[in-house]
């Protein structure tokens, strides 16, 4: 018994050697990679520099920022709600969650995305509009939808913090908007989820009731109304209620 453990290295390295394809004893070529910081010997390379910082980081925060000026706060909202109305806190996962948000993101931006495809992007690719006319016609569309779901108290409140005198809507700028269509989506997202809570919050009503009439003080009543959460919720066909009711919120 003791040699074969002392032999068992040994085996497993013949092994090894014979069973190697003969392409993985021959060295594989692998690219070097350079990363060097040197002295600039000009100014126009520290504004380079300084500009290719700038744009690594705005490229890092670019997926919150599109996120936000966008339908997903209000969806990622309102199915956070509601799992936790149905007091499933794990199901479905906080991934499924936001694969489902970003989903239906994308369907309802599509008429957004394409505006931009078509009167910024392609534009600039092709040479015809500059980089400061292309960023002027791609923030048209998402102002467009952002001011047609914000609320013109909040619009009012960042345009007098902001102290814009006759302020026109279409000329407001970003930093203006996205604040204000935030919080309008928080506050849509709230009223909705209000409205998810009700049925669920009856049935917790009712079987606490039902338990406490039959004296069973130990027991959770959150175990016994959690099936039957679930069983309205599929006899209702929840699901689709809810992502009808979040896409035509943005008709």
């Amino acid at each position: 018994m003791r040699w074969t453990i002392k032999a068992l290295p040994v085996v497993l390295g013949a092994v090894l050697a014979l069973g190697v394809p003969s392409a993985w004893a021959e060295p594989i070529p692998i690219p070097g990679i350079e990363l060097t910081i040197g002295e600039p010997e000009s100014p126009a390379e520290v504004v380079s520099s300084v500009r290719l910082l700038i744009f690594l980081t705005v490229i890092s925060l670019l997926p919150a920022f599109l996120v936000m000026v966008t339908s997903f706060t209000r969806i990622v909202v309102v199915l956070a709600l509601l799992r936790t109305a149905m007091g499933t806190y794990q199901a479905p996962p906080g991934s499924v969650l936001i694969g489902l948000a970003l989903f239906l993101t994308v369907f309802i931006m599509a008429p957004v995305y394409a505006q931009v495809n078509e009167q910024a992007i392609e534009p600039f690719l092709n040479g015809e509009i500059s980089q400061e006319e292309a960023q002027e016609r791609a923030a048209a569309p998402l102002r467009e939808f952002m001011l047609q779901h914000t609320r013109e108290k909040d619009l009012e409140l960042f345009v007098q913090m902001a102290e814009i005198e006759n302020p026109v809507p279409e000329t407001l700028p970003l930093t203006v908007v996205i604040p204000a269509f935030i919080i309008s989506e928080l506050k849509t997202a709230f009223q909705m989820g209000f409205m998810l809570y009700l049925p669920f919050l009856i049935i917790d009503m009712v079987v606490a009731s039902i338990l406490l009439s039959m004296g069973m003080f130990m027991l959770p009543p959150v175990m016994i109304s959690l099936p039957f959460k679930l069983l309205l919720f599929v006899l209702v066909d929840g699901w689709y209620l809810v992502v009808r009711s979040l896409v035509e919120s943005f008709a």
